[in-house]
């Protein structure tokens, strides 16, 4: 065993001991020159195709970078030699692993519970074929030899598969991650690949499938050139039962109109990190009743959540009526319930909200029964609401969406219209008002549009210097689209993202005028996850395709239509997101709440933390 060692300014002993045969045994650090590397222990490569097993071993805490290249520069000759950026590779036992690469996961993995549980890593060694003739090569340059598995860019039908036992006995879900490489000249951000992950597990007195969940497809742009490598996050919260063996596949989608770079890819590592049980949300409403579509906004330190109750997914039965209560705990107790809105002949539901320039709170309901209305109601206590306006508009919208603050414009609100059918009837635009909500005018941004171009349940957020960002709800195509507009919403362009683990999946914006980040909340349908993206919104403005990986920050019922319709607002550094949950005919409303990202402590992004 050789070791080094050195001393850092306070003077506590640091030491790095390795056990290896040949020097390649410190190929699997990644980009230590930029990382600090924190709490290594026992990486192990094993390999299948010609270089020896290894084992290294470590125990550093916060070590700069300068000092650990000094450490390794003491190394023997023999053992000393150059790192190899970004392949962070053939490590499969469970020791703790973190660098700049993991150190963004530490804020929301906190979040989620107590535990915090190191990745269990499979190498392409640990994988095998599952599905087609992808092939198990070692990816050259130089003196790095790196096995990956080859996966196509013109074959569709590729992937592999491999098996993580071990999982935590408190561990109630997984995150899973891949290591994805390419020596192709041809690789750039100007094209995309396309990857899922199938997973399963093996419980006992169940049959394997039981538990199956299909991934949704995830895209993302290539790095600027070869031989760099990128981590992708193919699903952010599976639940597990811990102990049993969980099955995992990842597969490339070369058949799928995103992916665009038709050279193969080097599938390297798959990265499985087991998580905790997510913070339960607070109840708002579970009275009997198809209690849904949720409505939060704050007035002040008044949480105020309002929606609508009738006896099934319905909008148009005359028993719906809009509710409201508020709270002053963040949502842990609430105040008797008020009702908003109840005409006789009309259903009746929640549709946006926001706040005048005053900070009253505004209220879109959508009153549905021989005729289709839009009623603004204002409060400014969340108790007593009353009736502003009934705009008589050239286009009657489905909905008229969140309100929100444009300088030089007053109030503006998206909406969209349309029947959901197949043919090019479909529109959306913006409502603006300059008497603070008294007065509209309807004003058509696209129209005649197929259902597959058609942006419903849009959100919005002014940036600043006439920019405004909304991402909106699909209704067929894969992911939610995103909108933008330079000159204070008079112009529009509308986008895909790459925000893909959807399903009538409505978004929620937040932006945190201190930090500057971006957050979309979404529920995920038939899945029951509540989840998040946080971004530097100039990252994304001008490329919908750069959203980084989600996060689960809730769970709620899996049943397709019996949940959703995320809605944000934030009081302080706190979001507080409802949403609605159960099995029809009997749904509660919920609210969760969760402190606003800060500078360090936020998901995996394209960008890292904001300074």
């Amino acid at each position: 065993m050789d070791h080094c060692s050195w001393h850092d300014s306070n003077r506590k002993q640091k030491t790095l001991a390795i056990d290896c045969s040949t020097a390649e045994a410190l190929h699997w650090i990644s980009d230590a020159s930029r990382s600090d590397v924190r709490r290594l222990s026992r990486p192990v490569l094993s390999t299948k195709v010609g270089l020896p097993r290894k084992r290294l071993v470590a125990d550093v805490s916060k070590v700069p970078s300068p000092l650990v290249l000094n450490a390794m520069k003491s190394l023997p000759p023999a053992l000393f030699v150059a790192f190899v950026p970004l392949i962070l590779v053939l490590a499969i036992l469970p020791g703790e692993i973190t660098a700049s690469a993991m150190e963004q996961d530490a804020g929301a993995l906190e979040e989620r519970g107590s535990h915090r549980w190191s990745p269990i890593y499979l190498t392409a060694n640990d994988l095998s074929i599952a599905t087609g003739k992808p092939s198990l090569v070692l990816m050259s340059s130089g003196s790095t030899h790196v096995p990956v598995w080859s996966l196509s860019g013109g074959t569709v039908g590729q992937s592999i598969a491999g098996i993580v036992n071990g999982l935590p006995d408190e561990c109630r879900a997984v995150k899973v991650e891949i290591v994805v490489t390419s020596t192709d000249a041809g690789t750039n951000p100007d094209v995309e690949d396309v990857y899922r992950v199938h997973l399963s597990q093996m419980v006992d007195d169940a049959p394997f499938t039981s538990r199956y969940a299909l991934g949704k497809p995830v895209r993302t742009p290539l790095p600027a050139g070869p031989l760099h490598s990128r981590t992708i996050v193919l699903e952010s919260y599976y639940e597990v039962v811990p102990n049993a063996p969980l099955t995992v596949r990842i597969q490339r989608e070369p058949g799928l109109p995103g992916d665009t770079f038709t050279r193969p890819t080097g599938l390297a590592v798959v990265k499985v990190t087991p998580l905790s049980a997510l913070a339960k949300a607070h109840v708002v409403q579970d009275v009997r009743g198809y209690n849904s579509w949720p409505m939060t906004q704050a007035i002040g330190d008044i949480l105020v959540c309002t929606y609508s109750r009738g006896s099934a997914h319905s909008i148009g039965e005359d028993a719906r009526a809009v509710y409201a209560r508020t709270s002053t705990d963040g949502g842990k107790t609430w105040t008797a319930e008020t009702v908003v809105a109840n005409t006789p002949g009309f259903g009746e539901v929640t549709v946006g909200k926001g706040l005048d320039s005053t900070g009253a709170m505004l209220l879109w309901v959508r009153r549905v029964g021989k005729q289709r209305h839009h009623d603004l109601y204002r409060t400014t206590d969340g108790v007593t609401f009353t009736l502003v306006a009934t705009p008589e508009l050239a286009t009657q919208p489905m909905q008229i969406t969140d309100v929100f603050a444009v300088p030089e414009v007053g109030l503006m609100a998206l909406w969209f219209a349309g029947n959901y059918s197949d043919k090019a009837v479909h529109s959306w635009g913006v409502m603006t008002s300059s008497d603070d909500g008294v007065t509209w005018t309807q004003t058509a941004v696209e129209s005649g549009l197929l259902k597959a171009d058609w942006p419903t349940e849009p959100s919005a957020v002014y940036l600043g210097d006439g920019r405004i960002l909304a991402v909106a709800r699909t209704e067929s195509g894969p992911a939610q689209f995103q909108m933008v507009s330079t000159d204070n919403g008079a112009t529009w362009t509308r986008q895909q993202t790459n925000i893909s683990d959807i399903y009538a999946s409505t978004p929620s914006l937040i932006l945190d005028a201190e930090t500057g980040w971006l957050s979309n909340y979404y529920y995920e349908r038939g899945r029951g996850i509540l989840r998040r993206r946080v971004v530097d919104p100039d990252v994304v403005f001008d490329h919908p395709l750069h959203w980084p990986a989600s996060e689960a920050v809730a769970t709620g019922s899996p049943l397709p239509w019996d949940s959703g319709n995320a809605n944000a607002t934030v009081i302080g550094d706190t979001h507080h997101v409802s949403f609605y949950s159960g099995k029809a005919p009997d749904t509660a409303v919920m609210v969760s709440e969760f402190p606003e990202p800060t500078a360090g402590k936020i998901h995996p992004s394209t960008n890292g933390p904001k300074r």
